[in-house]
């Protein structure tokens, strides 16, 4: 497939159920979705730029077979990360601010979204293997389709979108290509480094998608006994 498209496809599924596309959700109930997705337009292409050109630097210093398995590994990671999805912090949610222009804050605020984000190590992953300007492109093309895509449906549904049926979707492609990846790259390698990238693969399966530990109350017993009432 040629870099730009298949740029734009993984990226497109890269952003389903991300943290910046649900910014970008929230982006666009405050402000104009026009000026939002211009916005998200310009923020991507800057950060894309410097994710696209680590890509292309790193590509240049490894052995191919050895850049394509890691890829491998790194696009399943990329599907666990899917299947666990995102949720906005605090001060991601509050958005609705008149400081700076909405041009303007929604550029600053999704450009600080996006900085060790999964599309963005998705973008690095892929110029590792292929040219830098389609990488570029095609990934800031990606991201703006699958956010634009949200947004409209989002208004038209109310956001009830089917979040996990898509984000179970993204997540298998995410694997299925990764595999063949790794396959492409690793086919010659012995059983042993198999074994430790698999290993190393279920090891991120589970840091991803283990159960969080439920919040204690505030009020819980003590360990007396007591429920730490005055008497």
């Amino acid at each position: 497939m040629d870099a730009f498209w298949l740029s734009l496809v993984m990226i497109f599924l890269a952003e389903l159920g991300d943290k910046t596309q649900l910014v970008a959700l929230t982006l666009a109930t405050c402000y104009n979705t026009w000026t939002v997705l211009w916005g998200i337009f310009w923020a991507t292409l800057l950060i894309h730029v410097f994710s696209a050109g680590i890509g292309w630097f790193m590509g240049d210093l490894l052995p191919v077979d050895w850049i394509r398995f890691g890829a491998g590994v790194a696009f399943l990671a990329f599907g666990f990360w899917t299947l666990r999805g995102d949720h906005l912090d605090d001060e991601d949610s509050g958005t609705c601010r008149r400081t700076l222009s909405p041009f303007w804050l929604v550029f600053a605020t999704f450009f600080m979204a996006e900085l060790g984000d999964k599309t963005m190590l998705s973008t690095v992953t892929l110029a590792a293997t292929a040219p830098f300007i389609p990488v570029w492109l095609g990934s800031t093309v990606g991201m703006v389709l699958s956010d634009g895509l949200a947004i409209i449906l989002g208004r038209m549904l109310g956001k009830k979108l089917p979040e996990k049926a898509v984000g179970i979707g993204a997540a298998v492609i995410f694997f299925l290509f990764g595999l063949y990846s790794m396959y492409e790259g690793g086919a010659a390698f012995p059983l042993s480094i198999w074994a430790a990238a698999l290993g190393l693969t279920a090891l991120i399966g589970w840091l991803f998608l283990r159960p969080k530990p439920a919040s204690r109350s505030r009020n819980q017993t003590t360990g007396d006994g007591s429920d730490g009432s005055n008497p």
